[in-house]
Order: C-alpha cells, then structure tokens, then sequence
C-alpha cells in the first residue's frame, strides 16, 4: 500500500501523564475510525463530547472529538483529533483499537508535516520554519521561526520565481517570434532590467544570511583559563544553579561541562573547560587538550586569572575578553590585553561574591547583539536555503553575461534560477532532502 493510501495516528501533546492528551489522525480512514470509537462523526470543525469505545462496545474515556473533512485541514486529508485523558491507560486503549483498523498505523517522525507539504498546505521553507518553531528555546528563535512559518522567505521566492518566468517569457518571445508584427523588437532589455534588479534583491538577503543560520545554533562562549581561578563558580553564577564542581584543589574540572542559557531571548552554550597548564597527569592533559580545542573553536572566550596566570594564549579566530577575578580577595588592577587578540576587554569580578558580574552579564548580551543582529528582515536561516540561493543568483549573473552572446543562453540561465527557487520551496527534484528534513520533527508532528 502506498504511504499516502495509509491512515497515520499519533500523539500530538506532551507526554503521559497530563491533564489532557491529543491524538490525531489523517488519512482515508480517519471518518472510519471516528465513527468507530465515537458513534458518529461529528460537525466538522466542532468540538463534539462523546464517549469512547471499543469496537466489542467497552468504554474508554470520556472524550472531545474534532472532524476536520479534507481539503480543510492542515494536512490537506481528513483528519480527526481525540481530546482523552492523558493516562497511560487511556491512550494504550486508544492506539489499541486504531491499530487494529485496517489501514491505520503509527505515524513516523515528521509526517504529518510531510503530508501537509505533499498535499500543498504549506512550502519547504514554512515546514522548516515549523520544525525550528518546534525546536526554539529562546524569544528571539521563536520569533525568527515564526516568521519563516508564515512565509516570510517562501512568499517571497514565489514572486521572485514568477519574475524570472516573466523576464525568460520576453526572451523567448523575442526569439519564438521576431517576425511577428505585434511582436515588440527590443525585448531584451525590459527582461534584463527585471533580471538586474532582481538579482540585488537576492544578493542582498544573501549578504545577511549568515547571523540568521547562527541564530538556529546559537552563540558559543567559553570560559577558560589556569586552574584555580574561579571558571567553575562563574559557570555555576551565569547558569543560575550548581553545574560544575566547585573545590580548591586544581585540576577537578577534566572534561566540558555545558549549559544553555537564555540572554535577553539569545540562545548562548556555555562552555567551562578544564585548567590549562602543564601536566603530567594524561586524563588532566587530555582535559587540556578538549579545552584549548573547544575554546578555539568558540565565538567568544572568558579567559580568567586572578592576576598569576601570564599572557592569554593563542586562542585561533574566537573573540577574547581577559576577566580579572577573585577581586574580593584583595586590590586588583585593571587586566591588561594580550597584544595581538582579535578583540580583549577588562573586566573585574568576584565569582563568588557577584561583584561585577551584572556587567559582564550586559556586555555578553551586548556581544550578541553585535554577533546576530536584528534579524527582523533576515530571509534565510538554514545553509539549504543559503546554498539555493546562492546559485539561483550565480544563474542571474551568467544570463547578464550570456545577453550579448546569445538570447537562447540567457533564456537557459533562467530556466536554471526557476529551477533553483522550485527546489527551494521544495515544488521540484527535493525527493533526496524530504527524509533528511522531515525526519528531525518529533512524532505527532
């Protein structure tokens, strides 16, 4: 049976056990089951109480129900919810008697959606713009999902698309009839004046891609250092609770401990690594190894000593702030900046009393800010959409270029960027990315 002729179910909410448990279904059998379970099909889009049974007529839960007929519903097939009692119970008496129906099965990860997608209801943009609504922890994220979720980068690829199509058809037309009366002779160069401003359009979403990408992964900071110098009580100050091991003797942090934060809505991991300096103890040193690894690797690094420590090492491109600490131990001086850094600042704290750390808390936000801009008019947030893009401009460019050499050229290189901009919404040749994208959404979803 093809996947599309099957019923699917699932649970849509959280886990058991809750007040309330959603379960959907969507497929040719969903009227069947509804009336199975519930006597009846309700009005669609009406919440309807029923009780549930089984089909030799035991009760299961006292239930709403919700009839959404296809095309009118958000998978484009007919769908029904069962609103149940979230115990374990009710849900294992519910999912028995679906899988017991001919037709019906558990959906796999992502396919509602996916079916959402196949039957229309929404473009790959939006469906990734869901799965990182789904997945968004912080203000920031769920707003830069949401606005992909609502068809801020696919409406805008669906102009874009028909104005290609627009300024290939006046090429075309120049060439299929040149003959013709009616026929305007010059039409190439209203289509290249579409072309040319539609390439700035895309060049320049392009140009700010890279901050919205980042923003899905979030901004990495590590605090590094000699051992002894306070990383440890930083980490467990800025994270709001006890998560690294706090104790006088060097060396008890070996391994990276890592924690997500929340910063005025900017998703931040934050990193504390184990004390760098010589050792002769090998699971200390590779402790060393993993913290100068990661902390290179990093966006920004927190590099703490309490004034006995040196110079700041070499830590690759990350940005560095040098954090003076342990200042309530006695006069400290401003901390000077290893010559050479990317970037350094001086900050002064005491770990363990708090001195200072508000500021150092406002410059990270600040750092953000400056790491991820705005965002608000950002187009692209995945690499998928940066690399289509990328080409479907890199096609614009070759048919400027193809125009005084010959009109059949230009009118290829068209055809490639509508092509380009169909794979991006996910209308033609995506059958080799659908499984990679839909498979990261949670079952129900």
């Amino acid at each position: 049976m093809h996947p599309g002729d099957q019923t699917i179910f699932a649970l849509s909410s959280g886990r058991p056990p809750s007040a309330i448990a959603v379960v959907r279904m969507s497929g040719p059998q969903a009227g069947r089951a509804l009336q199975l379970l519930a006597g009846k099909i309700p009005s669609a889009r009406f919440a309807t109480r029923v009780l549930l049974r089984s089909a030799e007529g035991q009760p299961i839960d006292d239930a709403v129900v919700l009839w959404f007929p296809s095309p009118a519903s958000a998978t484009g097939e007919d769908v029904a919810e069962f609103h149940v009692h979230g115990s374990r119970a009710v849900l294992a008496a519910l999912f028995g008697v679906l899988s017991d129906i001919e037709g019906v099965r558990a959906a796999e990860p992502g396919e509602f959606t996916r079916r959402a997608f196949e039957n229309g209801k929404l473009d790959l943009t939006e469906a990734e713009g869901l799965d990182d609504l789904i997945h968004a922890d912080t203000e920031r994220q769920r707003r830069q999902a949401l606005r992909q979720l609502t068809g801020l980068l696919g409406d805008k690829a669906r102009a874009w698309r028909q104005q290609i199509i627009d300024a290939a058809a006046l090429i075309e037309a120049g060439i299929d009839f040149s003959d013709e009366g009616d026929v305007p002779g010059e039409l190439m160069t209203p289509a290249l004046a579409k072309v040319t401003i539609l390439l700035g359009e895309i060049e320049q979403a392009l140009a700010s891609a890279g901050k919205s990408e980042r923003l899905r992964d979030g901004l990495v900071v590590a605090i590094a250092g000699p051992p002894n110098v306070g990383k440890s009580t930083l980490m467990n100050h800025l994270a709001r609770r006890e998560v690294a091991i706090v104790s006088p003797h060097a060396g008890t942090t070996r391994d990276l401990i890592e924690v997500q934060l929340d910063l005025d809505g900017y998703p931040v991991t934050l990193i504390d690594t184990a004390g760098i300096r010589d050792t002769a103890d090998p699971v200390e040193q590779e402790g060393v190894r993993r913290a100068k690894a990661r902390a290179a690797d990093a966006d920004l690094v927190l590099w703490l000593d309490d004034g006995e420590s040196g110079h700041l090492p070499e830590q690759g491109a990350a940005r560095v702030w040098r954090i003076r600490t342990k200042v309530d131990l006695g006069e400290a001086g401003v901390a000077e900046a290893r010559p050479g850094a990317i970037a350094s600042s001086a900050f002064q704290i005491s770990a363990r009393r708090g001195d200072g750390i508000a500021e150092l808390i406002a410059a990270i936000v600040g750092f953000a800010q400056d790491f991820f801009g705005t965002g608000e008019a950002v187009l692209i947030t995945r690499e998928r959409q940066r690399a289509l893009l990328a080409d479907t401009a890199s096609s614009l460019r070759r048919s400027l270029d193809m125009a005084g050499v010959g009109e059949e050229l230009a009118a290829e290189e068209l055809r490639r960027a509508a092509l380009g901009l169909g794979r991006l919404l996910g209308r033609v040749d995506v059958e080799d990315i659908l499984d990679v994208i839909f498979r990261e959404f949670c079952i129900g979803k």
